[in-house]
């Protein structure tokens, strides 16, 4: 690492662009909440929908938007910069609050939600990438945890803030007013405020190490199915993404059915994301005892809090099991993502980790079509029933397969590099 004034990694060293990002995941996890306890009601009581499988449609083009750019969004985070991907982020989502606002059909809807998905993407990918390369790898743990933290709690305050509105008014217009106001001031803040950090990552590494500069293609290959420990944390990052499919589409339902006003359906939802705030303790914690601990309980902790939901009535039984199932996630969330950051060589780290949030925000288009069936053709308990149970079955692959990845004292090596082809000798005559 460069030993210049400038180049020199830290939080504390960084402390205003790093507190800029952190603002702006913040604003990030507010876009997305503003959606969670709102939409799924609009499109049942406003526009007609009577399909629970259609219903969770939306969700579906949102994770696989998401998560084939987030593949991309770790590339491109390599090639061109970290500000001008996250610029183009926050760009995309300018017109998501008048399509929420003036859709005629849920096609419009799913339509935004396309555009939702490229914009949590690029910005959240841009967000943290950009907070590793600042923070170094010293701290890798606690930024990714900070990162992850104000991420979902402005997914709490989004969901919250706008149940209260539709409850204080109407599901729409007035909860998507807010959705604007954070979609342009956080534009306007990455346009002007926000510096490049890319170069931290670049001086960061060894470029003659066998393991740097990966093509892009051996990079999705080793962080998909090259590397046990790898695959289990993106089999693991897949299935976590059901929980959270399930507060979106599912958990918002079964508590209306079950006669919650929406403003205490917010509360509820907005206290599982609440939970997340802990990853800046969970990212913390990791990088004292490692990085496979948290994520074995997290697994369990969470399938157990969404099983519980369907076995307790009331309000505030239902907010402690959302509040269990959050903490679980707090656990697993920054931990999970930290181990393709310890993997990678800086050279193509942002690239592996694009790879691991793609296959891990596919989950919301897999968790979306399963969830829907299952509340369509057996009961709207079934996909709680079935969200836990592969919780507990991913977890124990975790368990088996997952190597420590930290730094100092894991016990993961990444898989040797092919053997170089012999070269041919030409003997003259």
């Amino acid at each position: 690492m460069s030993t210049t004034t400038e180049l020199k990694q830290g939080i504390r060293e960084h402390l205003g662009q790093f507190s800029l990002h952190v603002l702006l995941v913040f604003a990030t996890g507010l876009t997305i909440g503003s959606e969670r306890a709102v939409v799924p009601v609009l499109g049942r009581d406003v526009l007609g929908v009577e399909s629970l499988f259609v219903i969770g449609s939306f969700v579906v083009s949102f994770g696989i938007v998401k998560s084939i750019l987030n593949l991309y969004a770790g590339k491109w985070g390599e090639e061109y910069g970290r500000k001008p991907v996250l610029v183009l982020g926050w760009a995309t989502a300018l017109p998501l609050p008048l399509i929420l606002i003036f859709a005629p059909s849920w096609g419009w809807i799913t339509v935004g939600n396309i555009l939702l998905g490229i914009n949590q993407a690029l910005t959240w990918s841009m967000a943290i990438n950009a907070k590793i390369d600042l923070a170094g790898p010293d701290q890798r743990g606690l930024a990714v945890g900070i990162d992850e933290a104000f991420g979902y709690s402005g997914v709490a305050v989004g969901a919250w803030i706008t149940g209260v509105i539709a409850g204080q008014t109407s599901l729409r217009p007035e909860p998507f007013y807010f959705l604007a106001a954070v979609v342009v001031l956080a534009f306007l803040i990455s346009i002007f405020l926000i510096k490049e950090t890319l170069q931290f990552a670049q001086a960061e590494g060894d470029d003659d190490h066998q393991d740097a500069n990966l093509p892009f293609m051996a990079v999705l290959k080793r962080a998909t199915y090259g590397d046990r420990t790898l695959f289990a944390a993106a089999q693991a990052g897949h299935i976590e993404n059901f929980v959270d499919t399930l507060f979106w589409i599912a958990v918002p339902l079964y508590l209306t059915s079950q006669g919650l006003g929406i403003a205490a359906v917010g509360v509820v939802v907005g206290v599982h994301s609440a939970m997340y705030f802990l990853q800046i303790a969970t990212g913390g914690l990791a990088d004292r005892i490692g990085r496979r601990p948290p994520v074995i309980v997290g697994m369990f902790l969470a399938g157990g809090g969404v099983l519980g939901m369907v076995l307790v009535k009331g309000y505030l039984p239902w907010a402690v099991l959302a509040a269990a199932s959050g903490l679980g996630m707090a656990l697993l969330y920054p931990n999970l993502m930290t181990v393709p950051s310890d993997a990678a060589h800086p050279t193509w780290r942002s690239a592996g980790m694009g790879v691991y949030r793609m296959w891990r925000d596919s989950g919301y288009a897999v968790g979306a079509v399963l969830i829907g069936l299952a509340m369509q053709f057996v009961t709207i308990e079934a996909a709680f029933y079935m969200t836990a149970i592969l919780m507990f079955l991913s977890g124990a692959i975790v368990y088996i397969w997952m190597e420590e990845t930290h730094p100092d004292f894991g016990t993961h090596e990444p898989p040797s590099p092919a053997p170089e082809p012999p070269t041919q000798v030409m003997s003259e005559d």
